[in-house]
């Protein structure tokens, strides 16, 4: 009978150690998950981590207007961007490639000088969570 009780506890602890795994696991897709979707709470690190991208690429950019969607679809975004042409390419190339899903509404691009290139970006966060 020991044997048979012995067993079954055995059964349980392996059962119980699957389970914790399996959790362990999940956790780790869901923040995998998460970091691809911004909250209302996580604008402003949102903001910061793709004005954080201008630089790497010799761009000046400025967020001019941040509103939710109409139809709560997405986050809207517009962001004024200076640079040479080069650079504001870069900085696009930058932005399509963030972990965020986002959508290119509208793009305007005017040369000021012989090197400097003014761009203003109409972008939609489409993984935004109110």
């Amino acid at each position: 009978m020991r044997e048979k009780e012995w067993q079954t506890e055995a059964n349980r602890r392996n059962e119980i150690k699957t389970l914790n795994d399996s959790v362990k696991m999940i956790e780790e897709e869901k923040i995998r998950l998460e970091t691809h979707f911004a909250k209302s709470s996580d604008i402003v690190p949102f903001l910061d981590t793709i004005e954080g991208l201008a630089p790497k690429v010799s761009v000046e950019t400025e967020v001019s207007a941040v509103d939710v969607a109409e139809d709560h679809s997405g986050l809207l975004i517009g962001m004024k961007a200076s640079g040479t042409f080069s650079g504001l390419y870069k900085f696009l190339t930058l932005l399509e490639n963030s972990p965020y899903e986002l959508k290119f509404i509208g793009m305007d691009i005017n040369k000021e000088t012989a090197s400097k290139w003014n761009a203003v970006f109409q972008i939609k966060l489409l993984s935004f969570i109110e």
